[in-house]
């Protein structure tokens, strides 16, 4: 998995910039990454490090691999901190002489979490709390962190708007919402500026297609390039918004330059698309050249049946602007992939 998950070569080939271009820091700016090591952290390292900040990656690599942060390793503006957020006093050595914080360790997958609800909130709940307690002591500037549309829960209305959520249907979800509380209370209560981020299905470069909760995309893309059938869980016409990860970059980015006032909020980060997961499918084979009929399993518990993202309040606070729509984002994606998986 090294060459899969690293590349050969750098990763900014692959990436265009479209949608954070514009964005800059002072030279110097000090950020720490959580789950840094991770596949959304490590692009987020890799983005910033390209922009001239210095980058602090927090990671026990229980999740995260080390391969896709070792070709930063030796870079001045890089340095890794192997150690875990369930320890405070970690955190606040993470956090000292910080600027921002970008936290997105965090145990994912709904189905793990059925299983191990007690694991979940100790890293997902606890640990986000460690988080912000010591980025409020050490006085960062902004604390944006990764939520997920599992928020909504069983709530039926479409598009996902911010307001309209429902009942969450598994312990995964109910950290991140309870993650959503902390964060207007620690804005409300201690004058930490925290910002959600509602992740939506986020894909690309990086995300382990292995292992038996691996994302459905990078899960399909390495069974078909293998002559293997994918399973679909349930009858393929749940739907989607899934999200390329240079829009999640950008969500990041911008939600660290925006405006106080935005603060303490909760924002759904998506393409604002919709897409069956047997279309979804369709189009890999068709983009990968190939025709295989998939099978169909059961339905997972505590999945939602359909997720697609209203983005204006995104758009309208923070400047979010995705540049990826899935059949770009994909595009990438596969590309990658092929190169990877030989």
């Amino acid at each position: 998995m090294t060459d899969v998950l690293s590349g050969k070569r750098d990763a900014s080939e692959w990436r265009e910039k479209m949608g954070y271009q514009d964005i800059t820091f002072e030279k110097g700016t000090v950020f720490v990454v959580t789950g840094g090591a991770g596949f959304i952290g490590s692009n987020l390292c890799e983005a910033l490090l390209d922009m001239g900040c210095t980058v602090r990656c927090l990671d026990n690599l229980s999740t995260g691999k080390y391969e896709n942060i070792e070709h930063f390793m030796g870079k001045e503006a890089f340095d890794f901190i192997e150690g875990d957020i369930r320890d405070l006093e970690t955190c606040k050595q993470a956090c000292m002489g910080v600027d921002y914080v970008l936290h997105q360790a965090a145990w994912g997958s709904v189905p793990r979490s059925i299983e191990m609800p007690l694991l979940y909130e100790e890293i997902n709940i606890r640990g986000t709390l460690n988080m912000m307690e010591a980025a409020t002591e050490c006085g960062v500037k902004k604390f944006v962190y990764a939520s997920s549309s599992s928020v909504y829960g069983d709530s039926t209305e479409l598009p996902k708007r911010e307001g309209q959520e429902g009942r969450v249907i598994s312990p995964y979800a109910l950290t991140k919402k309870t993650d959503e509380e902390y964060g207007r209370l620690y804005k409300e209560l201690y004058g930490l500026d925290t910002y959600g981020l509602r992740y939506f299905n986020v894909f690309g470069r990086r995300q382990d297609p292995d292992g038996m909760y691996a994302a459905v995309i990078p899960k399909f893309i390495k069974q078909l390039l293998h002559g293997e059938t994918p399973t679909i869980n349930g009858d393929g016409r749940q739907s989607r918004d899934f999200t390329y990860i240079d829009n999640v970059i950008e969500a990041n980015l911008r939600a660290c330059k925006a405006d106080s006032r935005a603060a303490g909020e909760a924002f759904n980060i998506g393409a604002g698309g919709r897409l069956y997961l047997i279309d979804m499918y369709e189009q890999l084979c068709n983009a990968l050249g190939v025709e295989v009929k998939p099978n169909f399993g059961p339905p997972r518990a505590g999945d939602v049946r359909d997720s697609n993202a209203d983005i204006s309040k995104a758009r309208k606070l923070l400047g979010y602007d995705p540049s990826y729509d899935f059949e770009k984002g994909i595009g990438l994606a596969i590309d990658w992939y092929k190169e990877y998986l030989k």
